[in-house]
């Protein structure tokens, strides 16, 4: 990552993809002020030059939620500048798909930033929750509005009112996540999912990422993106090679 040194982190550069493992053993891999500066540093390189991301947890767990300690001495003016949202929404609109591959506890921040992610994957372990209200704030990170679309506004009011905790196999039900796989299989299917996505145009998955994320009805942001994906060379020779293929059976 261009030079870059992590404490809180541990990341793995590919050529197609960055896998970036939560790395705070000693606080069950909770967010902190360091590891916010640091997940910055991994945004700026994925803007500069778009790949995968792939988001992880140390030890089977993804992230127990953000830094407790660090949040009681933040008052108002933190708050306001939005330490962990802004990351979080940078990480909603990174070029390319991100995926977060979770086990474990999965709650507040953390979850938070999973909700961040396009797609979720996770082992059998996981739960994610959002517990704020239980220490006085409000998952303002995002969960109160992304949450929603996630899994619609039933569910996300028992997660974020009633202190429901959604376990893998709830969370695949609710849609929340893309499947339920065995521990030790986790991140094996996480970069076969990512395989699976690469297969498909670099181009066609930035625009698509860009159109979806529009708010509102957007024809003209669909017929606009479409245009510059009908006038690419991928596109022909994609669709060449699926009618010579189509031909031959």
């Amino acid at each position: 990552m261009n030079g870059a040194t992590f404490e809180t982190l541990l990341v793995e550069e590919r050529d197609d993809r960055v896998v970036v493992t939560l790395h705070r053993p000693e606080a069950r891999n909770a967010i902190s002020g360091q590891m916010v500066d640091e997940l910055h540093k991994v945004c700026t390189e994925l803007e500069r030059r778009p790949k995968l991301l792939l988001l992880i947890g140390h030890n089977r767990v993804f992230a127990g939620g953000a830094d407790i300690a660090e949040l009681l001495r933040r008052g108002r003016d933190e708050a306001l500048q939005g330490v962990n949202s802004r990351l979080f929404e940078r990480v909603r609109r990174l070029p390319l798909p991100t995926l977060a591959a979770v086990d474990g506890w999965t709650l507040g921040g953390g979850a938070e930033l999973a909700y961040a992610c396009d797609l979720r994957i996770a082992g059998p372990d996981a739960v994610f929750g959002n517990p704020e209200p239980g220490l006085g704030i409000l998952a303002a990170a995002g969960a109160c509005w992304r949450l929603p679309e996630l899994v619609g506004e039933s569910v996300a009011k028992q997660i974020l009112l009633a202190g429901r905790q959604l376990d893998a196999a709830a969370a695949l039900a609710a849609g929340l996540v893309i499947d339920v796989v065995p521990a030790d299989k986790l991140l094996d299917e996480a970069h076969l999912l990512l395989d699976r996505v690469m297969k498909s145009s670099t181009m066609a998955l930035r625009l698509t990422k860009l159109v979806v994320d529009a708010p509102g009805a957007h024809p003209v942001a669909d017929d606009l993106a479409q245009a510059v994906l009908f006038e690419g060379q991928d596109k022909k020779e994609r669709m060449t090679r699926f009618l010579e293929k189509r031909n031959r059976t």
